[in-house]
C-alpha cells in the first residue's frame, strides 16, 4: 500500500489530517528545557501563550534520525511504499536526518520503498503541497504521477508572509539586533518570501502592519496564476484580527475558488511570534494534474 506522510511544519488543519488519516511526524519544541512535540503534546493556543511570555525559554530542533526511524519502521515492517514530504532543506535539516534514518532501516529491510521529497516549502505552502498530493492520490493518481506532481508543486508554490514584531527574527539571528531595534522603533515590517531553493528572503520592508498585510495580496496579484481558479492557503500565528483583515482583502481582490486556513505551529511560530500571517498560491496552471483534482 502506498502511504503519503509528512511532518508538522506543514501546519495542516486538523480536519485535513483527519480526513486523510494522515501521519504527521511532530517537530520537537523545547520549553524551559522540557521537550514537547508540536501538535501532539503541545498545541498552538497554549504554545503562543507561552511564547508571549518573554521570560520563557523556547527553542526548536529538527526531527532527528532516531525519531524518523521510529516513524518509518512500522511501514518497513508492513511492506508499505511511502512518500515522505519533508520540511524545506533551506530552513531546517529535516531532509538529511530522514535520509540517515532511511539508510539505517534499509540495512534490515532492504526492500523498503521510501521516497523522501524535499518540499522546498514551509507552513501554508508546505501544507498546500501535501494537500494537493493527497487529493491526487485520492482520485487515483499512481506513484509516478504523484512524484511528478510533487516536483511541479514544489517549484510553483509561492510563499509570502509578514510578522507583527521583529523580536523573534532578532532572537533567531535572522536579523541583526541593531537593524531589528531600529526597525521596531520605526514600525517597519518585513515582507518575506521562500525562494526557489526553499530559503527565506526579505522581499521588501514597509511601514505598518496593515501595509505589510496588503503587500501579501499585492504579491499574489502580481505572481498568481489565475487566483480565481485556485485553492489559496493562508496561515496565521493565532492572530485572528490580522487573519480576518487579510482574508477580506483576499476575497475582495483575488476572488479565489477556495481558501485553506491554518495556524502556524511551533516549528515556525517559535521563530516568528504570534503575529505572523502568510499567503501561499500557485504561479503556474496545474492543468497537467486537473484530471485528479
Amino acid at each position: 500500500m502506498l502511504k503519503i506522510i509528512t511532518d508538522s511544519a506543514s501546519d495542516l488543519p486538523e480536519e485535513v489530517i483527519q480526513r486523510y488519516n494522515l501521519h504527521v511526524i511532530p517537530t520537537p519544541v523545547v520549553i524551559d528545557e522540557v521537550d514537547y512535540l508540536d501538535g501532539k503534546t503541545i498545541h498552538t493556543k497554549e504554545f503562543y501563550q507561552i511564547l508571549d511570555d518573554t521570560s520563557r525559554d523556547v527553542k526548536t530542533y529538527h526531527i532527528n534520525p532516531a525519531m524518523f526511524e521510529e516513524a518509518f519502521l512500522p511501514y518497513a515492517k508492513n511492506g508499505d511504499s511511502v512518500i515522505y514530504l519533508c520540511f524545506s532543506t533551506g530552513i531546517a535539516g529535516t531532509f538529511n536526518a530522514a535520509n540517515l534514518a532511511k539508510a539505517t532501516i534499509l540495512e534490515d529491510y532492504p526492500d523498503f520503498d521510501l521516497t523522501i521529497v524535499d518540499s522546498l516549502c514551509a507552513s501554508a505552502g508546505f501544507g498546500l503541497l501535501v494537500r494537493k498530493l493527497l487529493t491526487l492520490q485520492e482520485h487515483g493518481a499512481p506513484k509516478e504521477t504523484l512524484l511528478e506532481a510533487a516536483e511541479f508543486y514544489r517549484t510553483h508554490i509561492r510563499h509570502v508572509f509578514t510578522v507583527r514584531t521583529l523580536a523573534y527574527l532578532i532572537k533567531g539571528g535572522r536579523l541583526s539586533k541593531w537593524k531589528g531595534t531600529l526597525g521596531e522603533a520605526l514600525d517597519m515590517k518585513p515582507v518575506l518570501i521562500v525562494d526557489k531553493k526553499g530559503s527565506l528572503q526579505v522581499l521588501k520592508t514597509v511601514r505598518g502592519h496593515k501595509k505589510s498585510l496588503k503587500a501579501l495580496v499585492d504579491y499574489a496579484k502580481e505572481h498568481g496564476a489565475d487566483p480565481q481558479s485556485q485553492l489559496l492557503s493562508v496561515c496565521h500565528g493565532e492572530d485572528e484580527e490580522a487573519l480576518h483583515f487579510t482574508l477580506n482583502l483576499i476575497r475582495e481582490q483575488l476572488h479565489p475558488a477556495d481558501i485553506c486556513i491554518s495556524t502556524v505551529g511551533c516549528a515556525i511560530g517559535a521563530h516568528t511570534g504570534r503575529g505572523i500571517v502568510g499567503l501561499c498560491f500557485l504561479d503556474a496552471p496545474e492543468d497537467a494534474y486537473r484530471e485528479y483534482l
